[in-house]
C-alpha cells in the first residue's frame, strides 16, 4: 500500500510503502474496546485506603449497660454507624491490573492504525528536526501541515529537541513508536509518523516473516 509523504514544510516529496497488514485491516472493534479498558485499568494506582473499626482511634469501653436505660443497646464508639468510626467494606489497597496476550495487544494497534488511516487522519512525515528546542518552530511545522486540534507525533527514537518543542503545547504530544497504544492512538485528531518510525512500527506489528513465506506457498499452490 503506498501512502503520501510529507516533508515538515507541508510539502508532499513522494510516497511511502507502508504494509496492508498493519496499517489497512478491518478494525476488531471489540479487541480495541478491551485493550483500551486493559490500559486504563492499568494506569489506575490502587491505592486508596479506609480504616475499619479496628483501625480508628476511640475507646474500646461500652458507652453505657446494656439494658434498662430505654436506648438502643451500643456496643462502641468506633462502630461504622458512629461519627468518627470505623469503615464499613470501605476500599483498601489493591492492584487493578488486567492482562491481555500479546496477539490481541498488537491486534488492537494495528486496527486502531488501521481505522485512523482509513479516516485519513495519519500524515506521514520524512523526517523532523530542530536545531534548539523551540515552541514556535513546532507550531510553524503544525501550520504548514495544517493540523489543527489534539496531535499526536510519533518518533522512531528520543529527540530533545523535538520533545521540548512541543512539551508546552497543550494539545500535541510525542510518543516511540514502541508504545503506540490504542488510547493515544483513538484520542487524538491527527497523528503524524514519521517514516524511520514507520519502521519501527512495522518492524514489531507486522505479519512475521515466516507467516508471509507460509502465504507465497499456499498461493503458489
Amino acid at each position: 500500500m503506498e501512502a503520501k509523504l510529507y516533508n515538515q514544510s507541508g510539502e508532499e516529496v513522494g510516497v511511502i510503502q507502508i504494509s496492508d497488514y498493519v496499517f489497512g485491516i478491518e478494525p476488531n472493534v471489540p479487541v480495541m474496546h478491551q485493550a483500551m479498558e486493559r490500559q486504563r485499568a492499568n494506569a489506575r494506582l490502587g491505592t486508596h485506603n479506609t480504616l475499619g473499626r479496628g483501625e480508628v482511634e476511640g475507646s474500646t469501653r461500652k458507652l453505657y449497660r446494656q439494658k434498662g436505660t430505654g436506648r438502643a443497646r451500643q456496643g462502641s464508639i468506633r462502630a461504622p454507624h458512629r461519627k468518627g468510626g470505623g469503615i464499613a467494606h470501605g476500599p483498601h489497597p489493591r492492584s487493578y491490573t488486567k492482562d491481555m496476550p500479546r496477539k490481541m495487544r498488537r491486534l488492537a494497534v494495528r486496527s486502531a492504525l488501521s481505522a485512523r488511516h482509513r479516516d485519513g487522519a495519519i500524515l506521514f512525515l520524512d523526517r523532523l528536526t530542530f536545531e534548539q528546542p523551540r515552541t514556535k518552530d513546532m507550531i510553524a511545522v503544525l501550520n504548514a501541515l495544517n493540523l489543527t486540534g489534539k496531535t499526536l507525533i510519533v518518533l522512531d527514537r528520543k529527540d530533545e529537541h523535538v520533545r521540548r518543542s512541543a512539551n508546552n503545547l497543550p494539545n500535541v504530544k510525542t510518543l516511540l513508536a514502541h508504545y503506540l497504544n490504542v488510547i493515544d492512538l483513538l484520542t487524538h485528531d491527527h497523528v503524524v509518523m514519521l517514516k524511520a518510525a514507520v519502521d519501527v512500527a512495522q518492524g514489531y506489528l507486522d505479519k512475521p516473516a515466516h507467516a508471509v513465506a507460509a502465504d507465497v506457498s499456499e498461493e503458489g499452490a
